[in-house]
C-alpha cells in the first residue's frame, strides 16, 4: 500500500542462532592425592575388618540361644521359667565371707546357679544349698562351667556348720532390697523360694520353681551347657 512501511520477513526478525550449541562449564569432582586416597580405603578396610570381628563373636552366643529357644524339638518344654526380657547383673557391691568387696558384674562368665537367703539359713535355705551342690557335682567334667552361689541377706553371722559346708560356694553379702531391685520371685513366692539361673553374658535367665524338682532341674541345667559348649568354656578370662 502506498505511504505503509512493509515490515521485514520474519527470518530477517529472529536473532541469528550460533552455529554452535551454547558451552557448558562441567565442574569434575576434587580428587584426592594418594596419599588421603589410601588413608580412607585403610579405614574402610578398618570398619569391615572390626564388623567381622564383632559378628564372629556374636555368632556363637546367637546360634546357641536360637537352638535352644527355637530349634527345641517338638513337645520339650522347660521346667524352669523363661525370663524375658533378661535382666543383666546390677552394678551392686556385695561383700565375700572373707570381708572384702565383690561387685556382682565380675561373676559373669560363668553360668551361675543362685539361692537367696538371710545368714540364719532355715530348713528351705539348707535344702537350697544341698541341692545346688549336688547339681554342680553331678554335672561332672562339665563342673567347672557352674558356679553355686548363695546371695545372703541380713547379717547374722555365718556358723561354722554353714562356712564348711559352702566351702567351695560363692556366698556373698548383699543388701536385700537393692537386690530385689533385679532378681523377682514368682507371684505368691518370696525370694527364697526359687533358685535362679544366670548365663555367662551375665543376664538372669531363668527361674526353677518353688520346692523344685531336682531331676527337672538338672535336665534344664544340661540343656542349657550342651546347648552352649561351642562357645561357653571352664572357667572366666584370666
Amino acid at each position: 500500500m502506498s505511504g505503509s512501511k512493509s515490515s521485514p520477513p520474519a527470518a530477517e526478525r529472529a536473532p541469528r542462532l550460533p552455529d554452535e550449541p551454547l558451552g557448558l562449564t562441567v565442574h569434575s569432582m576434587p580428587q584426592l592425592d594418594p596419599a588421603s586416597a589410601a588413608t580412607a580405603a585403610a579405614s574402610r578396610r578398618g570398619r569391615l575388618k572390626m564388623l567381622g570381628v564383632l559378628l564372629v563373636c556374636a555368632a556363637p552366643v546367637i546360634a546357641s540361644y536360637f537352638t535352644y529357644y527355637v530349634l527345641r524339638p517338638e513337645g520339650r518344654r522347660n521346667y524352669g521359667e523363661l525370663i524375658d526380657p533378661q535382666r543383666p547383673l546390677p552394678p551392686l557391691q556385695a561383700v565375700a565371707r572373707g570381708g572384702q568387696p565383690v561387685a556382682l558384674p565380675s561373676l559373669k562368665d560363668q553360668w551361675l546357679l543362685i539361692s537367696v537367703a538371710d545368714g540364719g539359713c532355715d530348713a528351705d535355705c539348707e535344702r537350697h544349698l544341698y541341692l545346688q551342690r549336688q547339681l554342680r557335682e553331678g554335672l561332672g567334667k562339665e563342673k567347672g562351667r557352674l558356679d553355686w552361689v548363695w546371695l545372703r541377706t541380713g547379717t547374722d553371722p555365718l556358723s561354722p556348720a554353714l562356712l564348711a559346708a559352702t566351702e567351695q560356694a560363692t556366698v556373698l553379702q548383699v543388701d536385700g532390697v537393692a537386690l530385689a531391685q533385679w532378681l523377682q520371685p514368682a507371684p505368691g513366692q518370696r525370694l527364697s523360694d526359687h533358685l535362679y539361673v544366670v548365663d555367662p553374658l551375665g543376664n538372669w535367665m531363668m527361674r526353677f520353681p518353688a520346692q523344685a524338682d531336682p531331676a527337672q532341674v538338672r535336665r534344664d541345667l544340661d540343656r542349657l551347657l550342651r546347648a552352649s559348649a561351642f562357645w561357653d568354656k571352664e572357667g572366666r578370662p584370666g
